[in-house]
């Protein structure tokens, strides 16, 4: 038996330091650290790296913080679509869905195909279909509103009607509200995430997002693609946040793993030559989390900051934000 490890993440991007307000920084400090404790206590409790996962990455969409269920980006359209992957490193089992328009908790659908279907990934309206059939709860789209994400939208069409993944941060910093959040929400990957490793070395993963602001209909990033935003084996388990279309052509995430058994290299050097080094050779930013079976764990970003915190059982939890 080991000391199980949990570690979360919930976005990465540019630090806005006119928009730093000490009580909505606090927010953000309080909800990881909620986050964090509730799956070291399954993980405390004997619980397996899959479980608690996926009620991490549950907790975050029901946050309103975060860019996850409630608090989602909107399309060009002005509609949500969301996407969930989850992944068990002990049998390489997956499960992911994509383009949700109605899951009050993707990651709940993700979960549902990996443990009741044959496939590994549902889309649109098939997928909320099986998690229907599953017991999981539908809501209206007004359910993922807020009215941040809604200002967040209008600025993006104001501008040049591009995804807001797309801008440079700092030409869109002087609209940012002052006591918003720490990291400017236009130039902000908002994805969240959650990697486990259990008392019996077992590994999972779990990501879940809203996508882009602005985005165009149907679109998908990396997050419900296996490899891409979201992967377990027996070496790592990984969950990204960044610029989804270089993640998907870096297969980020496997890539971590895949350094580690065939290369030899730590956790931690893996991780690094993904978002130091293979990603920016392609314009790719953002981050990930990552741990071992033998319980390291690594939380690089190539931006100015990224929402991340680390509990061991046994230990006081650990939160960050900046670099």
């Amino acid at each position: 038996m080991q000391a199980a490890v949990i570690a979360i993440h919930g976005g990465a991007g540019t630090i806005t330091r006119a928009a730093m307000d000490a009580a909505r920084e606090r927010e953000y400090i309080e909800a990881l650290q909620h986050v964090l404790q509730a799956g070291q206590r399954i993980l405390a409790d004997g619980g397996s790296a899959l479980d608690a996962v996926t009620e991490a990455v549950r907790l975050l969409e029901e946050c309103p913080l975060f860019n996850a269920g409630k608090g989602a980006v909107l399309t060009h359209a002005g509609t949500y679509e969301l996407d969930a992957a989850v992944m068990d490193g002990a049998t390489r089992d997956a499960g992911a869905v994509a383009c949700v328009t109605r899951l009050r908790n993707p990651v709940l659908a993700a979960r549902a195909v990996l443990d009741h279907s044959e496939h590994v990934l549902f889309a649109g309206a098939g997928a909320e279909a099986f998690a229907q059939a599953q017991g999981l709860e539908l809501v209206p789209p007004g359910y993922y509103f807020t009215q941040a994400r809604h200002d967040q939208w209008q600025r993006a069409r104001g501008n040049t009607g591009m995804a807001l993944l797309d801008h440079d941060a700092a030409a869109l910093a002087a609209q940012q509200p002052q006591g918003t959040d720490p990291l400017d929400a236009d130039s902000k990957f908002g994805t969240v995430g959650a990697v486990a490793c259990d008392s019996r070395g077992n590994l999972a993963a779990a990501t879940s997002t809203g996508g882009v602001t602005n985005k165009q209909v149907g679109r998908v990033g990396d997050t419900p693609l296996i490899g891409a935003g979201c992967y377990a084996d027996d070496m790592a388990a990984v969950s990204a946040t960044g610029t989804g279309e270089m993640f998907i052509r870096t297969v980020a995430a496997h890539d971590v793993a895949a350094q580690m058994r065939y290369a030899g290299l730590p956790l931690e050097e893996a991780a690094r030559r993904v978002v130091m080094e293979k990603l920016p050779a392609i314009g790719g930013r953002g981050g990930l989390i990552a741990v071992d079976r033998a319980g390291n764990v690594t939380l690089p970003f190539n931006t100015e900051g990224m929402y991340r915190g680390v509990a061991r059982v046994g230990e006081a939890v650990n939160v960050s934000i900046y670099g």
